[in-house]
């Protein structure tokens, strides 16, 4: 029982190496070429904010950025991380990719 035991555990961590790697796989390692800088909005220079905002975004093949995702950072430094990497492009691929982003304000 030992030996099949450690067998189902020998093959449930190959599984979850070989997800791991497809995971990897998708994300972006793709050439932006295209960047738009973000607007440091006023309130924030006001009141002195820096910080950094971090995407999730989505590439498809073509280049484009198709969907944006905000994860972190301070709300009011949000909306002008989105509306810049929204206009960005990457070189073209063989399918869509992802890409987990930071900028900093």
């Amino acid at each position: 029982m030992g030996s099949s035991m450690a067998r189902l555990n020998h093959i449930l961590l190959c599984v979850l190496l070989l997800v791991g790697s497809a995971s990897a796989a998708d994300q972006a390692d793709r050439k932006i070429t295209r960047r738009e800088q973000p607007e440091y909005p006023e309130v924030a220079q006001k009141m002195n904010l820096h910080g950094t905002v971090r995407l999730k975004i989505w590439i498809n093949s073509a280049g484009t950025v198709r969907r944006l995702e905000y994860i972190g950072g301070h709300p009011l430094l949000a909306e002008s991380a989105l509306k810049a990497v929204k206009g960005w492009k990457y070189e073209a691929a063989a399918k869509e990719s992802t890409a987990t982003i930071e900028l900093k304000f």
